[in-house]
Protein backbone atom coordinates (compact mmCIF):
# COMPACT_ATOMS: atom_id res chain seq x y z
CA UNK A 1 0.00 0.00 0.00
CA UNK A 2 1.39 3.31 -1.09
CA UNK A 3 1.69 6.47 1.38
CA UNK A 4 -1.38 8.62 0.05
CA UNK A 5 0.19 11.13 -2.72
CA UNK A 6 -1.93 14.03 -0.94
CA UNK A 7 -0.27 13.35 2.46
CA UNK A 8 3.36 14.42 0.69
CA UNK A 9 2.50 16.71 -1.62
CA UNK A 10 3.68 20.51 -1.65
CA UNK A 11 0.06 21.83 -1.31
CA UNK A 12 -0.39 19.86 2.25
CA UNK A 13 3.38 20.08 3.11
CA UNK A 14 2.84 23.86 2.72
CA UNK A 15 0.28 24.11 5.65
CA UNK A 16 3.04 23.93 7.95
CA UNK A 17 3.95 27.68 8.30
CA UNK A 18 2.99 28.30 12.15
CA UNK A 19 2.65 26.28 14.89
CA UNK A 20 -0.87 26.41 14.36
CA UNK A 21 -1.01 24.46 11.42
CA UNK A 22 -0.42 21.09 13.10
CA UNK A 23 -4.03 21.14 13.58
CA UNK A 24 -4.64 21.31 9.67
CA UNK A 25 -2.34 18.32 9.57
CA UNK A 26 -4.13 16.44 11.94
CA UNK A 27 -7.27 17.21 10.14
CA UNK A 28 -5.78 15.84 6.89
CA UNK A 29 -4.99 12.71 9.12
CA UNK A 30 -8.58 12.26 10.37
CA UNK A 31 -10.03 12.67 6.69
CA UNK A 32 -7.13 10.04 5.65
CA UNK A 33 -8.50 7.34 8.26
CA UNK A 34 -11.92 7.44 7.84
CA UNK A 35 -11.37 7.04 4.05
CA UNK A 36 -8.92 3.76 4.58
CA UNK A 37 -12.22 2.61 7.04
CA UNK A 38 -14.32 2.54 4.34
CA UNK A 39 -12.50 1.11 2.35
CA UNK A 40 -11.69 -1.80 5.06
CA UNK A 41 -15.74 -1.53 5.59
CA UNK A 42 -16.20 -2.21 1.66
CA UNK A 43 -13.47 -5.13 1.41
CA UNK A 44 -15.41 -6.72 4.44
CA UNK A 45 -18.84 -6.01 2.65
CA UNK A 46 -17.45 -7.68 -0.83
CA UNK A 47 -15.25 -9.86 0.56
CA UNK A 48 -12.40 -9.15 -1.25
CA UNK A 49 -10.07 -5.90 -1.45
CA UNK A 50 -10.16 -3.48 -4.22
CA UNK A 51 -8.72 -4.74 -7.66
CA UNK A 52 -8.41 -8.32 -6.42
CA UNK A 53 -9.06 -11.08 -8.79
CA UNK A 54 -11.46 -12.61 -6.33
CA UNK A 55 -14.11 -10.08 -7.68
CA UNK A 56 -14.68 -10.84 -11.15
CA UNK A 57 -18.15 -12.58 -11.75
CA UNK A 58 -18.84 -12.40 -7.71
CA UNK A 59 -22.40 -10.94 -8.56
CA UNK A 60 -21.60 -7.39 -6.78
CA UNK A 61 -18.49 -4.91 -7.19
CA UNK A 62 -17.05 -1.64 -6.42
CA UNK A 63 -18.63 1.82 -8.25
CA UNK A 64 -16.74 4.48 -7.80
CA UNK A 65 -17.13 6.83 -4.81
CA UNK A 66 -18.88 10.13 -3.72
CA UNK A 67 -18.16 13.06 -1.84
CA UNK A 68 -19.21 13.86 1.37
CA UNK A 69 -18.66 16.58 3.80
CA UNK A 70 -18.74 16.05 7.42
CA UNK A 71 -18.03 17.40 10.76
CA UNK A 72 -15.41 15.62 12.75
CA UNK A 73 -13.31 16.64 16.01
CA UNK A 74 -11.03 18.98 13.60
CA UNK A 75 -13.73 20.58 12.00
CA UNK A 76 -15.17 20.02 8.69
CA UNK A 77 -13.59 17.67 5.99
CA UNK A 78 -14.48 16.26 2.53
CA UNK A 79 -14.23 12.80 2.37
CA UNK A 80 -14.43 10.54 -0.33
CA UNK A 81 -16.90 7.76 0.04
CA UNK A 82 -16.81 3.94 -1.80
CA UNK A 83 -20.19 2.73 -3.02
CA UNK A 84 -21.17 -0.90 -4.35
CA UNK A 85 -23.01 -1.45 -7.77
CA UNK A 86 -25.87 -2.82 -6.28
CA UNK A 87 -26.21 -0.05 -3.52
CA UNK A 88 -26.34 -2.34 -0.40
CA UNK A 89 -23.01 -1.03 0.62
CA UNK A 90 -24.17 0.94 4.90
CA UNK A 91 -21.00 2.35 5.73
CA UNK A 92 -20.74 2.75 10.07
CA UNK A 93 -17.62 4.50 10.88
CA UNK A 94 -19.58 7.61 8.62
CA UNK A 95 -23.33 6.49 8.22
CA UNK A 96 -25.24 7.39 5.29
CA UNK A 97 -27.88 10.63 5.93
CA UNK A 98 -25.43 11.80 8.64
CA UNK A 99 -23.32 14.46 8.30
CA UNK A 100 -20.64 12.96 11.54
CA UNK A 101 -18.70 9.93 11.63
CA UNK A 102 -17.75 8.29 14.63
CA UNK A 103 -15.33 9.51 17.16
CA UNK A 104 -11.96 8.61 15.73
CA UNK A 105 -9.37 11.21 17.10
CA UNK A 106 -8.07 9.11 19.88
CA UNK A 107 -7.52 6.33 16.95
CA UNK A 108 -5.82 8.57 14.71
CA UNK A 109 -3.00 9.10 17.60
CA UNK A 110 -2.76 5.44 18.31
CA UNK A 111 -2.50 4.80 14.80
CA UNK A 112 0.36 7.41 13.95
CA UNK A 113 2.38 8.14 16.78
CA UNK A 114 5.24 5.45 17.30
CA UNK A 115 4.86 3.79 20.40
CA UNK A 116 1.70 2.75 20.76
CA UNK A 117 0.74 -1.35 20.87
CA UNK A 118 -1.35 -3.26 18.66
CA UNK A 119 -3.24 -4.36 21.55
CA UNK A 120 -4.16 -0.54 22.29
CA UNK A 121 -5.28 -0.11 18.77
CA UNK A 122 -7.44 -3.16 18.54
CA UNK A 123 -8.92 -2.06 21.77
CA UNK A 124 -9.91 1.50 20.08
CA UNK A 125 -11.35 -0.18 16.80
CA UNK A 126 -13.35 -2.32 19.22
CA UNK A 127 -15.43 0.75 21.08
CA UNK A 128 -15.68 2.81 17.97
CA UNK A 129 -17.49 -0.24 16.15
CA UNK A 130 -18.95 -1.76 19.35
CA UNK A 131 -21.22 -4.45 18.28
CA UNK A 132 -21.95 -3.53 14.52
CA UNK A 133 -19.16 -5.45 12.93
CA UNK A 134 -17.71 -8.71 13.79
CA UNK A 135 -14.30 -9.49 15.48
CA UNK A 136 -13.11 -10.77 11.95
CA UNK A 137 -14.27 -7.58 10.20
CA UNK A 138 -13.07 -5.61 12.61
CA UNK A 139 -9.48 -7.02 12.07
CA UNK A 140 -9.80 -6.32 8.38
CA UNK A 141 -10.15 -2.83 8.59
CA UNK A 142 -7.47 -2.28 11.88
CA UNK A 143 -5.04 -4.48 9.71
CA UNK A 144 -5.74 -1.76 6.76
CA UNK A 145 -5.32 1.47 8.08
CA UNK A 146 -2.19 -0.24 10.38
CA UNK A 147 -0.68 -1.04 7.05
CA UNK A 148 -0.83 2.73 5.99
CA UNK A 149 0.16 4.38 9.29
CA UNK A 150 3.35 2.39 9.49
CA UNK A 151 4.26 2.63 6.05
CA UNK A 152 4.28 6.73 7.07
CA UNK A 153 5.68 6.45 10.36
CA UNK A 154 8.73 4.35 8.16
CA UNK A 155 8.88 6.43 5.07
CA UNK A 156 12.82 7.82 4.10
CA UNK A 157 13.02 11.47 4.59
CA UNK A 158 14.84 13.60 2.82
CA UNK A 159 18.71 13.82 3.78
CA UNK A 160 18.89 17.42 4.64
CA UNK A 161 16.82 19.91 6.71
CA UNK A 162 17.36 23.59 7.58
CA UNK A 163 15.50 23.32 10.59
CA UNK A 164 13.60 20.92 12.63
CA UNK A 165 11.53 22.06 15.72
CA UNK A 166 10.83 19.37 18.70
CA UNK A 167 8.49 19.45 20.54
CA UNK A 168 5.28 17.76 22.83
CA UNK A 169 0.88 18.33 22.28
CA UNK A 170 -1.36 16.84 24.71
CA UNK A 171 -3.57 14.74 23.25
CA UNK A 172 -6.13 11.56 24.89
CA UNK A 173 -5.31 7.91 24.01
CA UNK A 174 -6.25 4.14 25.35
CA UNK A 175 -3.31 2.85 27.33
CA UNK A 176 -4.27 -0.44 28.84
CA UNK A 177 -7.44 -0.54 28.33
CA UNK A 178 -7.89 2.86 29.92
CA UNK A 179 -7.89 6.56 28.01
CA UNK A 180 -5.59 8.91 29.66
CA UNK A 181 -3.69 12.19 28.69
CA UNK A 182 -0.49 11.47 26.67
CA UNK A 183 2.27 13.94 24.96
CA UNK A 184 2.66 13.09 21.75
CA UNK A 185 6.13 14.40 20.91
CA UNK A 186 6.24 15.90 16.71
CA UNK A 187 9.03 16.99 15.15
CA UNK A 188 8.65 19.42 11.90
CA UNK A 189 11.18 19.22 9.76
CA UNK A 190 11.51 22.32 6.56
CA UNK A 191 13.19 21.18 3.67
CA UNK A 192 15.38 22.47 1.20
CA UNK A 193 12.32 23.67 -0.64
CA UNK A 194 11.09 25.82 2.37
CA UNK A 195 8.20 23.70 2.76
CA UNK A 196 7.73 21.82 6.22
CA UNK A 197 6.46 18.66 7.21
CA UNK A 198 6.00 16.74 10.15
CA UNK A 199 8.44 14.03 10.18
CA UNK A 200 6.77 11.94 12.88
CA UNK A 201 4.83 11.52 15.79
CA UNK A 202 5.96 9.70 18.84
CA UNK A 203 4.66 8.70 22.57
CA UNK A 204 6.86 8.34 25.48
CA UNK A 205 6.50 7.55 28.87
CA UNK A 206 8.57 10.96 30.05
CA UNK A 207 10.57 13.61 27.72
CA UNK A 208 13.86 12.94 28.75
CA UNK A 209 17.32 13.27 26.35
CA UNK A 210 17.10 9.49 26.34
CA UNK A 211 13.52 9.39 24.55
CA UNK A 212 14.72 12.36 22.36
CA UNK A 213 18.28 10.26 21.19
CA UNK A 214 15.43 7.46 20.35
CA UNK A 215 13.50 9.82 18.24
CA UNK A 216 16.60 11.20 16.59
CA UNK A 217 18.03 7.83 16.01
CA UNK A 218 14.99 6.85 13.74
CA UNK A 219 15.33 10.31 12.17
CA UNK A 220 19.02 8.95 11.29
CA UNK A 221 18.02 5.42 10.28
CA UNK A 222 14.57 6.79 7.72
CA UNK A 223 18.28 8.64 5.74
CA UNK A 224 18.42 12.12 7.60
CA UNK A 225 22.48 12.97 7.45
CA UNK A 226 22.09 16.53 8.65
CA UNK A 227 20.04 19.00 10.42
CA UNK A 228 20.96 22.29 10.15
CA UNK A 229 19.13 23.91 13.06
CA UNK A 230 17.17 22.26 15.77
CA UNK A 231 14.75 24.11 17.68
CA UNK A 232 13.13 22.97 20.97
CA UNK A 233 12.73 23.75 24.52
CA UNK A 234 15.44 23.66 27.18
CA UNK A 235 15.63 20.47 28.30
CA UNK A 236 18.70 19.61 30.41
CA UNK A 237 20.99 17.48 28.18
CA UNK A 238 19.34 18.15 24.95
CA UNK A 239 21.88 19.69 23.42
CA UNK A 240 24.61 17.11 23.97
CA UNK A 241 21.93 14.13 22.84
CA UNK A 242 21.08 15.98 19.27
CA UNK A 243 25.26 16.93 18.51
CA UNK A 244 25.71 13.12 19.28
CA UNK A 245 23.35 12.30 16.13
CA UNK A 246 23.73 15.27 13.99
CA UNK A 247 27.14 16.62 15.30
CA UNK A 248 26.91 19.83 13.44
CA UNK A 249 23.45 20.96 14.26
CA UNK A 250 23.03 24.03 16.08
CA UNK A 251 20.83 24.06 18.45
CA UNK A 252 18.22 27.01 19.59
CA UNK A 253 15.40 27.46 22.27
CA UNK A 254 11.48 27.64 20.76
CA UNK A 255 10.71 31.25 20.87
CA UNK A 256 7.82 29.91 23.05
CA UNK A 257 9.28 27.81 25.41
CA UNK A 258 11.98 31.44 25.96
CA UNK A 259 8.96 33.65 26.86
CA UNK A 260 7.30 31.39 29.15
CA UNK A 261 10.57 31.19 30.92
CA UNK A 262 11.09 35.28 30.78
CA UNK A 263 7.67 35.36 32.00
CA UNK A 264 8.38 33.29 35.43
CA UNK A 265 10.10 36.58 36.34
CA UNK A 266 7.21 38.83 35.69
CA UNK A 267 4.63 39.90 38.08
CA UNK A 268 0.98 38.46 37.11
CA UNK A 269 -0.57 41.77 36.81
CA UNK A 270 2.09 42.44 34.06
CA UNK A 271 2.89 39.18 32.02
CA UNK A 272 -0.11 39.95 29.32
CA UNK A 273 1.66 43.55 28.12
CA UNK A 274 5.52 41.83 28.58
CA UNK A 275 4.36 39.01 26.79
CA UNK A 276 2.82 41.13 23.86
CA UNK A 277 6.10 43.05 23.71
CA UNK A 278 8.28 40.47 24.04
CA UNK A 279 6.79 38.58 21.17
CA UNK A 280 7.44 41.97 19.25
CA UNK A 281 11.16 41.91 19.59
CA UNK A 282 10.91 37.65 18.23
CA UNK A 283 8.86 38.32 15.74
CA UNK A 284 10.76 41.42 14.31
CA UNK A 285 12.15 40.68 10.74
CA UNK A 286 15.27 42.39 10.14
CA UNK A 287 17.98 43.69 12.62
CA UNK A 288 16.89 47.18 12.51
CA UNK A 289 13.33 46.42 13.28
CA UNK A 290 14.71 43.97 16.62
CA UNK A 291 16.46 47.15 17.93
CA UNK A 292 13.77 49.49 17.76
CA UNK A 293 11.55 46.93 19.39
CA UNK A 294 14.07 46.65 22.11
CA UNK A 295 14.02 50.48 22.52
CA UNK A 296 10.17 50.23 22.76
CA UNK A 297 10.57 47.45 25.33
CA UNK A 298 12.97 49.67 27.70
Amino acid sequence: MDIPKDLLSKEFLSLFKTGEDVTAFMKELHTRVYEQMLEAEMDNHLGYEKHSNQGDHSGNSRNGSYRKQIQTEMGKSVIQVPRDREGEFEPIVVPKHQSRGLSIERLVISLYAKGMSVADIESEMQEIYGINLSTSAISIITNKVSQAATEWQNRPLDSLYMIVWMDGIVFKVRENGKVINKTVYLCVGLNKEGLKEVLGMWIGKNESAAFWLGVLTDLKARSVEDILTTVTDKLNGFTETIKSVFPASITQICVVHQIRNSCRHVVWKEKKEFTADLSNIYNAPIKEAVEMELDNFE
